[in-house]
């Protein structure tokens, strides 16, 4: 499965970095939703990017959204990431890839998995995805980006 814009975005629910099990349907009804998938914790472009993402955190916040960073880190990796960068939003743990596989997140060169931002509205509609391997903080600027048509 791939997931589109104008699909409703799948629900999953898996563990954060603090160990307490989060639903995308959680947020139904209540914010936006900006779920991005990355490759690993603490490398340099994952690091680049999440570090976008809290930088512009408040901005998201204003504009009615949560941030979600997905991979398949364990929570351990994510709770040392998150302390060790300050990120103030949640990551969660895709063991197995399974989330992102429901999702259709291409791998590169079939084995490094994907680096894929949704924006999701609080009906559960994607409006945006942006897929872009190398360029990192692009991933914040068409998240914020989609948000300001969102709410016009």
């Amino acid at each position: 499965m791939t997931v589109k814009v104008g699909d409703i975005a799948p629900d999953f629910t898996l563990s954060s970095q603090t160990g307490s099990s989060v639903s995308l349907k959680d947020f139904r009804d209540k914010k936006n939703v900006i779920v991005y998938f990355y490759p690993k914790d603490d490398t340099p472009g994952c690091t680049a990017e999440a570090c976008a993402f809290r930088d512009s955190y408040e901005v998201f916040k204003d504009a009615g959204a949560e941030v979600i960073g997905i991979s398949d880190d364990s929570q351990q990796s994510h709770e040392k990431f998150a302390s060790k960068y300050q990120l103030p939003f949640t990551l969660l743990s895709d063991t197995g890839n399974k989330v992102r596989q429901l999702y259709g997140v291409p791998a590169t060169l079939w084995i490094m998995p994907g680096r894929v931002t949704y924006v999701i509205d609080k009906q559960g509609v994607v409006k945006h995805i942006f897929d872009s391997m190398l360029d990192f903080k692009a991933h914040v600027a068409e998240a914020l980006k989609t948000l300001e048509t969102i709410k016009s």
